[in-house]
């Protein structure tokens, strides 16, 4: 039976960090058994990891090396597997699938972080032997060493929020439409199989319920995603925007996103790029090529609203919060960052990683390439922002960790021009562009609404088109009324009607 996840994107690394990978060539039970045990422990609430058998390291080119395994060790592999998850105390049994790759088979053993922490492996296979703490460091099983026994005694029974039973649902809570959505969308090979497949069957194998069959409950991350009214356990499961036309706060336009974790981050997000996100044109002197910005980098907003949204605790009453103002950005959670994070550290170039609130969460919205690997969030936000030129971002927290807030400000050259601009003539003209105009005849009354008082001249250098053709448009325009001349035919200028 597939694994709800896309195999080729695993195996790149592309949704799972390389911490939470172990390739082996062949079966290795012993090794196997340690690093099974490792996940399970999960140390720093990452989700636990995937073993996968048959493959090798990437090759210098970044190919997998993948031998394959035949029928027959196959069928060893699986046979031996059962009897090593009874040598951890406690039990414990991962979730097996055996897929193709380049027309070889190979096993994929997935370890989600256990619910019974801490666990224990047989240092051997041989009877009697003693049995050992092991815990992932960077890459590697390693015994767990004493300080590490004593860290690990402090997770018993701790489990990460989005991953403990909801005792208050039941499985007809789960949406099975949301669920087929999320694996068509990631490409998983589990979806091919759900015509056949009971939906309890489904639910377990995407680790997102727990308990006997009499007794069938769903995970909270199960709820987040595959609910179709997560607010009805989560009543903060949501995110509210609030534009702000003045830096009074006086006049507002509000909304509130709910509904399945990941949709409400799409639709949060295309409201935030349709009605605050501008690119502007900037004509330098003596050179051909214009400057091209953002008055805020869709990425960056893009990776904090999820950052926000994955790291948050769905424990506390407060929603995700963006607060859009003229010349800033605030994306405010609840409450602050897990430790080591803290207000003296957190702007600091390079954090040490620390443990997640929710390990599950996570690979979902990684899985949906909504965010990227662990730690990639600060410098991904950093990046963007200073490849669109614009002020490096602000992270703020309290003593005592109650709040995250990021601060994004707008480009400075982007604020200049937008103050040259009256309100609301940008949405008036980008509606009517959008939907009636031809592709050189929208770029030029965008040119013209970002660089007021810009020349025909310039208008050819921007557009890519000769200056009769420029001049052809613009009278074009002119006749639909969307554009009028202001002053005389050498000195004047085009503006964009009100």
């Amino acid at each position: 039976m597939a694994l709800p996840v896309n195999i080729k994107g695993l195996l790149s690394g592309r949704i799972v960090e390389t911490e939470r990978l172990e390739f082996k060539e062949g079966w290795n039970p012993e090794a196997v058994l340690h690093t099974m045990c490792a996940f399970a422990n999960d140390v720093n609430n990452w989700g636990g990891g995937y073993i996968v058998i048959g493959v090798g390291e990437k090759s210098g080119a970044g190919d997998f090396l993948v031998k394959g395994l035949s029928t027959a060790e196959i069928a060893k592999l699986q046979k031996e597997l059962l009897s090593l998850s009874h040598k951890m105390k406690p039990e414990y049994f991962p979730i097996v699938d055996v897929a193709e790759v380049k027309s070889k088979a190979i096993v994929v053993i997935w370890v989600p972080g256990g619910t019974h922490r801490p666990y224990k492996a047989a240092e051997t296979l041989g009877k009697g032997a003693p049995y050992a703490y092991y815990i992932r460091r960077n890459d590697t099983t390693k015994r767990a060493t004493a300080s590490d026994e004593r860290g690990l005694m402090k997770l018993a029974n701790d489990v990460p929020f989005d991953d403990r039973v909801n005792n208050n649902a039941t499985l007809k809570d789960l949406n099975a439409r949301l669920i087929e959505e999320y694996l068509y969308a990631v490409k998983s090979d589990l979806s091919k199989e759900l015509a056949d497949m009971p939906f309890a069957d489904l639910c377990r194998r995407l680790n997102i319920v727990e308990g006997p069959a009499e007794y069938l409950r769903p995970r909270n991350v199960g709820l987040l995603l595959f609910s179709t009214d997560p607010q009805k356990y989560f009543s903060s499961a949501r995110i509210e925007v609030v534009k702000y036309k003045d830096e009074v706060g006086d006049d507002l336009d509000e909304r509130i996103f709910s509904g399945p974790v990941h949709e409400q981050v799409r639709a949060a997000l295309k409201y935030i790029k349709d009605t605050a996100i501008s690119e502007y044109v900037h004509k330098v002197d003596g050179r051909a090529e214009a400057d091209r910005f953002f008055n805020y980098p869709y990425a960056a907003i893009e990776e904090t609203l999820v950052n926000a949204v994955y790291h948050r605790s769905y424990e506390d009453r407060e929603p995700v919060v963006v607060r859009i103002y003229p010349n800033k950005i605030l994306i405010i959670s609840y409450p602050g960052p897990m430790p080591p994070l803290g207000k003296d550290n957190i702007n600091a170039p390079i954090i040490t990683p620390p443990r997640y609130r929710n390990r599950r969460l996570g690979d979902f919205l990684k899985e949906l390439e909504l965010t990227e690997g662990r730690c990639t969030g600060f410098p991904k936000i950093r990046r963007a922002l200073k490849a669109n030129g614009s002020p490096a971002p602000l992270f703020q927290t309290d003593e005592g960790r109650e709040y995250f807030m990021v601060t994004i400000k707008i480009h400075p050259r982007a604020k200049a021009m937008a103050a040259k601009v009256s309100p609301g003539v940008v949405e008036k003209v980008v509606e009517k562009v959008v939907e009636e105009l031809p592709p050189n005849q929208r770029k030029i009354v965008e040119a013209i609404v970002e660089n007021r008082a810009v020349s025909a001249q310039v208008l050819a250098g921007l557009i890519g088109i000769s200056r009769r053709k420029i001049q052809d448009h613009l009278a074009k325009l002119k006749d639909k009324g969307i554009l009028k001349r202001i002053g005389p035919d050498k000195g004047g200028h085009w503006e964009v009607k009100k």
